[in-house]
C-alpha cells in the first residue's frame, strides 16, 4: 500500500515528521516509536495494520528523524506526551496509540494524567511504570557513547549496534540504517536525533540518582488513571521490563491484556516483527471491530 508523507503538529505547534498508510476514514493507529528510533521503525507494521482495515500513522516524536528539534531540550516526557495529546485533538476521530519504549511513557502520561478520554485504545511495547534500572543505563550508555564523535562510516555504526544487540543475525549498513544517520560537514556520521535529548537524560540519571523512582511513582499514578483498553506487549528476553515490572503494573490496571513475545529483547518490533503485528491486530480487532467493520461496509456500497 502506498505510504503518505504528512505534517503533524505537537505542543506549541513543534512540527512532527509522519508517514500514514491505510484508508483515510479508517480507524486510526497512531504510533510513537522508542527513543533514538523514528518512524521507520513501524515501516512493516504500518503495512500489516492497513491491510488488516487500519490507518496506521507513524510519527516522528521531536528532536527525532525529521521533526523539529526543541528549543532549549525540551525532551522531558511530558513534553513527549503533550505532543500525542496535540496531534489526537487534531484527529477526527480518537486514535488507538501504539507506543514503545519511550512513546509508551509519553502515552501513559497523555492518557492517565494530561488528557483523559484522548485515546481509544493503548499499547505498551516493551515499557511499564518501572522500568529496570540496569537496563535503563544500557541503553543511556550505548546513545550517549558515540553522540558527540559519531562514526567514520554506516559500517562502523552497524559493527557498533552489532555489539549491542548480539542475539540478532549481524546485519551490515543498510539503507534502514542509513536513514538513522547524518553525514556532517566534518565527514563523519552522526545519529539522526537531537544530542540533548540524550545528554539530558544521562545528566539527570547522574546528578539526580533519585529521578527514576520519582518518575516510575509519576508513571504509576497515571497508569493506575488508565480506564481505555490497555495491552502491553513484552519482549521475553527483555532486560527493562521484569516479571515484578509486569505484575505491578497488572496491579495498577487489572484490565491490562498481555502478550509476552519469545525470542525478543527490547526492541520487540525488530526482533519479531510479525509476531508482534499479530497481537496488536488482535487486540486491536476484539476492541475496535466495530470501526473496521463498518469501513468494510462502506466499501462495499
Amino acid at each position: 500500500m502506498q505510504i503518505e508523507a504528512m505534517i503533524l503538529y505537537g505542543e506549541a505547534g513543534i512540527a512532527l515528521a509522519a508517514d500514514a498508510c491505510g484508508e483515510q476514514n479508517a480507524m486510526p493507529v497512531l504510533l510513537a516509536h522508542g527513543g533514538g528510533q523514528t518512524r521507520r521503525a513501524w515501516k512493516r507494521v504500518m503495512c500489516d495494520l492497513a491491510q488488516e482495515g487500519f490507518r496506521a500513522i507513524a510519527v516522528d516524536l521531536r528532536g527525532h528523524g525529521d521533526s523539529d528539534w526543541a528549543l532549549e531540550g525540551a525532551y522531558d516526557v511530558r513534553n513527549f506526551a503533550a505532543d500525542l495529546v496535540n496531534i489526537a485533538s487534531l484527529m477526527e476521530r480518537r486514535p488507538a496509540l501504539v507506543g514503545a519504549s519511550l512513546g509508551g511513557m509519553a502515552g501513559i502520561l497523555a492518557e492517565g494524567e494530561l488528557a483523559p478520554g484522548t485515546f481509544a485504545s493503548l499499547t505498551l511495547v516493551d515499557v511499564v511504570p518501572r522500568m529496570e534500572p540496569a537496563g535503563v543505563m544500557r541503553v543511556v550508555g550505548f546513545m550517549e557513547e558515540h553522540v558527540d564523535s559519531g562514526f567514520a562510516s554506516p559500517q562502523e555504526a552497524a559493527d557498533v549496534i552489532a555489539r549491542y544487540m548480539p542475539h540478532r543475525a549481524r546485519r551490515g549498513a543498510s539503507d534502514g540504517l542509513k536513514s538513522y544517520l547524518r553525514k556532517k560537514e566534518d565527514g563523519r556520521f552522526y545519529w539522526h536525533w537531537d544530542p540533548a535529548f540524550i545528554r539530558n537524560i544521562a545528566a539527570t540519571k547522574r546528578s539526580d540518582p533519585g529521578s527514576q523512582d520519582r518518575q516510575s511513582a509519576q508513571l504509576s499514578q497515571a497508569a493506575a488513571n488508565l480506564a481505555l483498553p490497555l495491552h502491553l506487549i513484552r519482549g521475553a528476553s527483555s532486560d527493562l521490563v521484569s516479571d515484578e515490572a509486569v505484575s505491578h503494573l497488572r496491579q495498577l490496571a487489572p484490565h491490562a491484556e498481555y502478550t509476552d513475545i519469545a525470542d525478543a529483547t527490547h526492541m520487540v518490533v525488530g526482533d519479531a516483527n510479525d509476531a508482534f503485528s499479530a497481537a496488536i491486530v488482535d487486540f486491536l480487532r476484539g476492541h475496535h471491530s466495530s470501526d473496521t467493520a463498518q469501513l468494510e461496509g462502506m466499501k462495499e456500497a
